[in-house]
């Protein structure tokens, strides 16, 4: 890079982070999640502002690139975060209640974004229809894992019998949701060498049968509890990447690979590691994932929307919260939960926040989305995880203080086999 490129991307990066910071601190003033405020920035700096001469002028094209290497680096680490967080014990011992909400928060929002997205073809030109219409189901079904677990410490609800269901079923939702698209990636996504799509099971096999192992060899001693430290961190680190590399080499995105490797870490004797590697990376995902927030931003363009892509808006909107919300509701009641204990269950399943921006990200790479619906489902995405945070205070606003809801939550818990 030229004296000149590099002045630009200093100066690029130190407005991203000022942007990001400043609307993640007024974002969560107003009690939402910091990612809507960052989100925002992303799209503040892109081409929908002075029709994109702000965005020009700010980000050369001879930038962008490197902005484009630096946000992949902060979404593959962001991904790693996710599969570190996820534990074996969080998706089970909550019985038949976490498995009907799951099933309906699945299932019920799938089949509508099906219907969304025939709904959809006839306005956008989609080169798979059969892939689009599995991936428009996939983006409506996700919820935002990371993002769902905050709100749930930020509200205290993170010890309670809810708050427990709610990370049991969002954890089932994203594994489920990941595998999916992984699926749909390899359908698409690796040009015309499919054939290096089938090298990712022995690379499983491998990973889980040989890789597992040796970490916990190598983090865990025997005789006592895995100590942090800067080299562990480090071994981590780079088994993160690698994984990450060989995933992207095998025509899969390059997200599944740090998501796995986050699974394989040692969980067991290892809290005191896994704490300090997850701080660790979340100190520099939160300086990269602003970049992210910018890189997706580029190709969101609200200035031409028009009579026809707000009547499209209005519809996915839609279909995404009443497909999240009322499936959500629906297997939750059917588990015998009582009805508020349900509405906050659906309400926190709603959230989408980065997951789903990293979702539709990966559809607009495998030209399944083009700009125009991307943009669309770009705003699906902020207006859900907005939303929680408002519907929460008003389903919570008429819980008695005795709270039976609660009692009886427990007492399903206890019940189920």
């Amino acid at each position: 890079m030229s004296s000149h490129q590099l002045q630009v991307l200093f100066l690029d990066l130190a407005i991203i982070l000022v942007l990001a910071r400043g609307l993640g601190h007024l974002a969560s003033r107003i009690q939402q999640p910091p990612v809507v405020g960052e989100i925002l920035a992303g799209v503040l700096l892109g081409p929908t502002l002075l029709d994109g001469a702000l965005s020009d002028t700010l980000f050369p094209a001879d930038v962008r690139p490197v902005l484009s290497g630096v946000a992949n680096l902060g979404v593959a680490l962001f991904m790693f975060v996710v599969g570190l967080e996820l534990e074996a014990t969080t998706m089970k011992g909550h019985g038949r209640a976490t498995v009907a909400a799951a099933v309906g928060s699945t299932a019920v929002p799938f089949l509508c974004g099906v219907a969304l997205a025939f709904a959809l073809l006839p306005g956008h030109e989609v080169r798979d229809r059969a892939t689009f219409v599995v991936f428009v189901g996939l983006a409506v079904s996700v919820t935002a894992f990371p993002v769902l677990a905050r709100i749930l410490t930020e509200r205290g609800l993170s010890r309670t019998a809810i708050g427990g269901i709610a990370l049991a079923t969002a954890a089932f939702v994203d594994v489920v949701a990941w595998s999916a698209l992984a699926g749909v990636n390899a359908s698409v996504g690796a040009g015309g060498d499919h054939w290096r799509v089938l090298l990712m099971a022995p690379y499983l096999a491998v990973m889980v049968g040989v890789v597992r192992p040796l970490l916990r060899r190598c983090l865990v001693p025997r005789d006592r509890p895995a100590e942090p430290g800067p080299l562990k961190f480090a071994v981590v680190l780079i088994g993160a990447l690698l994984s990450a590399a060989a995933t992207e080499a095998m025509g899969m995105h390059h997200i599944f690979g740090a998501f796995l490797f986050g699974l394989i870490v040692p969980r067991e004797g290892a809290r005191a590691l896994r704490a300090d590697v997850h701080d660790r990376t979340s100190h520099l995902t939160s300086i990269l994932l602003p970049v992210y927030f910018v890189v997706a931003g580029f190709q969101v363009d609200l200035g031409g929307v028009g009579v026809a892509g707000l009547r499209e808006l209005g519809l996915i909107l839609l279909v995404a919260v009443v497909g999240k919300f009322g499936g959500t509701y629906l297997g939750a009641r059917a588990a015998k939960l009582p009805p508020r204990s349900a509405a906050t269950l659906a309400a926190l399943m709603n959230t989408r926040g980065l997951t789903e921006l990293v979702i539709l990200g990966i559809g607009l790479q495998l030209g399944l989305l083009d700009n125009a619906l991307y943009s669309l489902m770009v705003v699906m995405a902020v207006v859900t995880t907005v939303m929680t945070g408002p519907l929460l205070t008003r389903i919570e606003a008429g819980r008695p203080k005795s709270d039976t809801d609660a009692d009886t939550v427990r007492e399903r818990i206890g019940a189920a086999p």
